[in-house]
C-alpha cells in the first residue's frame, strides 16, 4: 500500500530508488542462477526425499553456507536429521488365492492381482460383495452401499464414477468429483466395516489396453489406509460375477441408464485369502542449518525447502511422465539458491541486532515435515524467533508481482513493507494474512513465530519435468533478493520486535488443500491445520485456527483426533472424507486425545467461503 509522496519525500524516494539499484546489485543473478542450475540438473534426479541426491544437494548447500563462515547452529553440524517414511515398496510375500466351491486358484503376482502402495498389510481372509463404484454420495442421494451388508467381506469396486461421459449428470460429467479418488473408495469401505478392497478397471468406459493393473507407485494415499487395497484383473473379476449369473458390462450400462446401484453379495461359495507384504522405507534425511549471531540472542529465520519430487511418481502433475526426473528448479532451487544467497550478503555484513538463522527444509513436499520436525525440535529457542521468511517458488515473476503471504501475523509487517515498496521496481501483493498455507512457514505459525511468505506465482510447469533451470528469471529473482534483504534488514536492526497475531480468518484460509483449514478442503469449515508426520493414533493437529469451529469448540493445537462424528480417524484422508459428508451447520461429535486422555467435544461447521 504505497504512501502518498508529498514534496518532502521526494528527495527521499530519489535516494531510495538508488539504495534499490544498488541493494540489487549485491545479488549477482549469475552466481545465483548457478545455484539454482546445480540444484536442478539431470544428475540430481529431482532432489527426491530419502534418494541419494537429496543428500548431494545437503552437501552442497552446507559447503557454501561453510563457504560464506556461517556457523552450524547446535555448534557442531550444519546437518539436523530426522526420520521420515518415504515411499512403500512391494515385498516378497503377496498372494491372492480364490476358493470357488472347493476349487482353489492363486493369481499371479502383478499380472493378475498387484496391492496399491498405501494398502495395509497382512493376511486377509472373506466373502465378497460387488458394490459398483464404491461411493456414497449423500449429497447426490447415491449410495452403493445401502442394502447389502459389507462387514467383514471384501468389496469388489470400480474405478472412476457412475455416468462418467454424461455432461448432464450428477457427477459432474467429463470432470470426475472426489468421490472417484482412490484414496475415498478406500476410506469409504472402511468406515462401512469392509474387510479389503478388491478394486477394478471400469473397462467399458474406457479405451486402450483394457484391464491393464495399476503401477504400484502411481497413486496417492496415505501411508497406510488401514485396510487392504488390491487391484485385480478385470477378465477374472468377470468370472467371478459370472457365478451370480451377472455380466460386468449389463452393470455399468444399467448403472448408466438410470444411475441406480446394483450391489450384491457374491455367492457365499466363493471366498478369498489374501496375504499382501508391502515395506515402508524409513530414511535418514537432513535439514541444513547456519547461523550468523547478532548482538543479541534473537533473530530472523531465513528459510525454503530444497526437496522435490525426485522422479515424479505419485505426486506428478504430468503421470505420463513418472519416472522421469522433476528438476524443481522454481519449486524449490529457487528459494534454496536464494537462501543461499542471502546468507553470503549478510555474512559480508556488519554484525546486526539480531541474528541471522539460514535454513533449507528436506520433505516439505511430503507434508512440511522439515520444518516440522525443527519447530518441534528446535536447535535454538524459538521464543527468540523475532520472524521467519520463507521463499517457496520465487523464480518465476511475471509483470513483476510478486505475492507475500502472513503479512498478518506480526504487529510490525505492514509498517516495515510498506516503507519498502517504493524502494523496488517490483508489485509487491499482500496475498494472504493469516500465515497459514502449503509451505514451510505454516510449521512456524503454528509455533506462534511471525512469518512473511514470498512467492512468484504458480505456472503449467509446476510438478512437471518441465520445471526446468533455463526457465528462470534470474535478474528479476535478483531485484526481489534485494527487496527481501531490506525487509530483513528492519527486522533484523529495529528496536520494536513485532509480535505474533494470530489472525481470525472467516473464509477458511485461501492457500493450501488441508482438510477442514483451507478453502481448498473438501466439506464444511473445521478449522484445523493437520501435523502430516505419521502418527499411530489418529490426525494431529498441527495448530487450530483462531475463531473456527475447531477453535469455538476448546480443540487445541496437539490434540490427536481419533473419532469424527462417530467415524474413526486413523489419518488426514479418513478425516477429509468424514468431513465432506457434512453439511454447514451440522454438529459433528468428535473425540480427541489430549496428553493422555480422551476429550469429547462437539463441532458446529461452518460454511466454508
Amino acid at each position: 500500500m504505497v504512501k502518498r509522496i508529498t514534496a518532502v519525500l521526494s528527495l527521499f524516494v530519489l535516494l531510495s530508488c538508488g539504495w534499490a539499484a544498488e541493494r540489487a546489485a549485491e545479488f549477482d543473478s549469475d552466481r545465483y542462477l548457478q545455484h539454482v542450475r546445480f540444484l536442478a540438473s539431470e544428475d540430481m534426479k529431482g532432489r527426491g526425499t530419502g534418494r541419494p541426491e537429496l543428500d548431494k544437494a545437503a552437501e552442497y548447500i552446507a559447503g557454501q553456507f561453510r563457504q560464506a563462515s556461517l556457523q552450524p547452529a547446535d555448534g557442531r553440524s550444519f546437518y539436523q536429521d530426522f526420520t521420515v517414511t518415504t515411499k512403500a515398496r512391494i515385498g516378497a510375500n503377496n498372494r491372492l488365492v480364490v476358493r470357488d466351491a472347493g476349487a482353489e486358484r492363486a493369481l499371479k503376482f502383478q499380472t493378475e492381482f498387484i496391492p496399491f502402495n498405501f494398502s495395509a498389510r497382512g493376511s486377509y481372509s472373506g466373502q465378497v460383495a460387488f458394490v459398483g463404484y464404491g461411493i456414497t454420495a449423500n449429497e447426490y442421494g447415491y449410495d452403493e452401499y445401502a442394502g447389502v451388508d459389507v462387514k467383514g467381506k471384501f468389496v469388489l469396486v470400480l474405478r472412476h464414477e457412475p455416468q462418467e461421459y454424461d455432461e448432464k449428470s450428477i457427477f459432474a460429467g467429463k470432470v470426475y468429483t472426489e468421490h472417484a479418488q482412490l484414496f475415498s473408495k478406500a476410506v469409504n469401505a472402511k468406515m462401512h466395516g469392509a474387510l479389503g478392497v478388491l478394486f477394478i478397471n471400469d473397462t467399458g468406459n474406457h479405451g486402450g489396453r483394457e484391464g491393464d493393473l495399476e503401477k504400484f507407485e502411481s497413486t496417492v494415499g496415505p501411508t497406510d489406509a488401514g485396510i487392504p487395497f488390491v487391484q485385480v484383473k478385470a477378465e477374472i473379476a468377470e468370472e467371478w460375477l459370472a457365478q451370480a449369473g451377472r455380466k460386468l458390462a449389463d452393470i455399468q450400462k444399467g448403472i448408466d441408464e438410470d444411475l441406480k446401484p446394483r450391489s450384491f453379495a457374491l455367492p457365499e461359495t466363493l471366498t478369498v485369502q489374501l496375504q499382501t507384504d508391502l515395506r515402508r522405507d524409513l530414511r535418514t534425511v537432513r535439514n541444513v542449518v547456519g547461523y550468523l549471531p547478532g548482538r543479541e540472542p534473537e533473530y530472523i529465520v531465513i528459510g525454503a525447502h530444497y526437496d522435490h519430487l525426485g522422479l515424479g511418481e505419485q505426486f506428478s502433475m504430468a503421470p505420463s511422465e513418472a519416472g522421469k526426473p522433476h528438476p524443481g528448479a522454481d519449486d524449490n532451487a529457487s528459494g534454496t539458491a536464494a537462501v543461499i544467497e542471502l546468507a553470503r550478503y549478510y555474512a559480508a555484513q556488519p554484525q546486526r541486532k539480531r541474528g541471522l538463522l539460514f535454513m533449507t527444509f528436506a520433505g516439505e513436499e511430503l507434508g512440511l515435515l522439515g520444518s516440522s520436525h525443527y519447530v518441534n525440535n528446535p536447535l535454538m529457542p524459538l521464543g527468540k524467533a523475532v520472524a521467519m521468511i520463507n521463499m517457496d517458488m520465487i523464480g518465476r515473476i511475471r509483470d513483476s508481482k510478486v505475492y507475500v503471504g502472513g503479512v498478518g501475523t506480526g504487529t510490525t509487517f505492514r509498517e516495515v513493507l510498506d516503507s519498502m515498496l517504493d524502494r523496488t521496481e517490483l508489485k509487491i501483493e499482500y496475498s494472504d494474512l493469516t500465515g497459514y498455507g502449503s509451505s514451510d512457514h505454516t510449521s512456524f505459525t503454528t509455533k506462534e513465530v511471525p512469518v512473511l511468505f514470498f512467492f512468484s506465482g504458480l505456472h503449467s510447469d509446476y510438478h512437471r519435468p518441465s520445471d526446468t533451470w533455463d526457465k528462470i528469471d534470474a535478474p528479476q529473482t535478483a531485484k526481489l533478493l534485494g527487496f527481501i534483504a531490506g525487509v530483513a534488514d528492519k527486522l533484523a536492526g529495529e528496536e520494536e520486535r513485532p509480535q505474533f497475531v494470530r489472525v481470525v480468518d472467516p473464509h477458511g484460509g485461501k492457500m493450501g488443500a488441508i482438510a477442514g483449514s483451507s478453502a481448498g478442503g473438501y466439506g464444511p469449515y473445521f478449522g484445523s491445520v493437520p501435523d502430516f508426520a505419521d502418527n499411530p493414533k489418529g490426525l494431529r493437529f498441527a495448530d487450530v485456527r483462531e475463531g473456527s469451529p475447531a477453535a469455538k469448540a476448546g480443540l487445541k493445537a496437539g490434540d490427536i483426533l481419533t473419532e469424527f462424528d462417530g467415524k474413526p480417524i486413523q489419518n488426514l484422508y479418513d478425516f477429509t472424507y468424514a468431513l465432506r459428508a457434512k453439511k454447514p451447520g451440522d454438529e459433528a461429535p468428535v473425540k480427541v486425545l489430549r496428553t493422555d486422555s480422551v476429550v469429547e467435544a462437539t463441532v458446529t461447521l461452518e460454511e466454508r467461503k
